[in-house]
């Protein structure tokens, strides 16, 4: 009997095991399973805190329900009752300390057409002006592996990328818009400029679409996206689960691998899945030939502040689901949702609950990593006073740290997964690399890479039979 060994229980890791499983009985591979989870829980960045009142998510808060790989897989749970969708409303941007209403008819910031354009409180007329050049220039250089910010910046103009798109996009990605390529955050764009001749023609071309994905766009749960991770653990019933336990190296043992574990035991394997993030592959595989590509990745910081008061989330501007700072300000955050009203499930009597952002990339963090949990909630209750105007004692409270944790691609990103993954597969050819760090921030991406791992170790089973 053959054995394999996922390496981190996030939702990548549960996911390539939920699938594993799947097919081990569908194709009868007698192939023995084993999770290993280093937390005493498995969830990785998801996980619900629920109080007397609030739902807070410590991680991820919803999931893009339009990615291919999410629907099948919540059907298939039998979670579609579950479902809760978010509100939409106007988003908006906190810049010169005051909040302006990102434009309507735009995508991460970038206008779907002329009006929309137009309409921005946040871009002066010159800047106006300068982005219409995007009706009339050629694209000749550009391609998906060429700098987002460079390409939006030749057509659309400084101002407009600097003042509207620039903080929509770096929040999204949390990265540098000069060092973020267009394949891995909007490769639709390039191809937009070369079949319309503009990128806000193209936008104007595909308005429905994205006017559709706009309402129902994110999901979540009842009960919050730990239904997710707790319906997924209770289907892996043919999975031997060990939480709370550490792994110490995995080493290449003749035809198989050995995976040592912090408490001693040793498991032999014959496929390892190291859902884990990079810097905890590196060193669990501990192979100098590997170095130099796992050191090109890099990773970023972020701490979330949930804030719960006694008021009404009425008590918030009109069909507001939230604001992102832009960088002249006196806020410490880089963005605020308004939980409460984006999703309603998150307060039992629709109190207000409020998320705030703080991430690595501001020049605040430095000071702000240094404080303690009582001291960060001071700094995120004066940037909702700020902001909002609210002024009452918070009910709930709940911090969390990503410390070095976030991924953030940059442009050689691609190319340093490319040349990893080549030596591996010469070094270590059934030990695979999974997760966010590698392949897809989202957790729709998560999913499919853990599906598509889950089906090359199930064909290789198969060719070999």
């Amino acid at each position: 009997m053959k054995k394999a060994i996922v390496i981190g229980g996030g939702i990548t890791g549960l996911s390539a095991m939920y699938y594993l499983q799947k097919l081990n009985l569908q194709e009868k591979l007698n192939l023995e399973l084993v999770l290993i989870e280093r937390e005493p829980q498995l969830g990785g960045k998801i996980k619900t805190v629920t109080g007397d009142e609030f739902v807070m998510e410590v991680g991820a808060d919803s999931i893009v329900a339009r990615h291919a790989s999410v629907m099948p897989l919540i059907e298939d749970l039998g979670l579609k009752d579950r479902v809760v969708y978010n509100s939409t409303g106007i988003s908006y941007l906190y810049a010169n300390n005051v909040l302006h209403a990102i434009p309507k008819d735009t995508v991460f910031g970038i206008p779907m057409n002329k009006e929309a354009l137009f309409n921005s409180t946040l871009v002066s007329e010159e800047g106006k002006q300068a982005a219409l050049k995007d009706f009339d220039s050629v694209n000749e250089s550009f391609t998906w592996d060429s700098s987002i910010g460079e390409f939006l910046e030749a057509f659309l103009g400084k101002e407009l990328v600097e003042n509207q798109i620039a903080p929509v996009l770096s929040g999204v990605y949390s990265g540098n818009l000069h060092e973020l390529t267009l394949a891995s955050t909007l490769p639709y764009l390039v191809d937009y400029k070369n079949k319309y001749g503009s990128i806000i023609k193209g936008f104007e071309a595909n308005k429905e679409f994205f006017q559709g994905a706009a309402n129902k766009k994110f999901i979540s749960f009842d009960e919050g996206m730990q239904v997710l991770i707790d319906e997924m653990e209770t289907k892996l019933e043919h999975v031997r689960i060990l939480k709370g336990v550490g792994t110490k190296s995995v080493k290449k043992d003749g035809e198989h691998y050995l995976v040592v574990l912090e408490g001693g035991e040793a498991i032999e394997a014959d496929y390892v899945i190291l859902a884990t993030p990079h810097q905890v592959a590196q060193q669990l595989l501990a192979m100098e030939e590997l170095d130099a590509e796992f050191d090109q990745f890099l990773n970023s910081s972020l701490i979330s502040v949930y804030l719960g008061f006694d008021v009404p989330d009425e008590q918030l501007p009109e069909d507001g689901t939230g604001f992102i700072v832009s960088q002249e300000s006196d806020l410490h955050c880089n963005a605020c949702t308004w939980t409460s009203r984006k999703w309603r499930h998150t307060s039992k009597n629709h109190k207000l609950l409020v998320r705030l952002f703080y991430k690595s990339s501001h020049p605040s963090y430095g000071m702000l990593r240094e404080l303690s949990e009582e001291e960060l909630a001071k700094v995120a209750l004066e940037d909702v006073r700020k902001s909002l105007g609210v002024k009452e004692e918070p009910l709930a409270v709940e911090v969390t740290g990503w410390k070095n944790l976030m991924p953030n691609y940059h442009m050689a990103h691609k190319t340093a997964i490319s040349a990893l993954e080549l030596k591996m597969e010469e070094l270590v050819p059934n030990i695979k690399l999974a997760g966010s760090s590698y392949f897809g921030v989202g957790i729709g991406a998560c999913i499919q890479n853990g599906s598509d791992l889950a089906k090359i170790i199930a064909n290789q089973l198969v060719d070999v039979e």
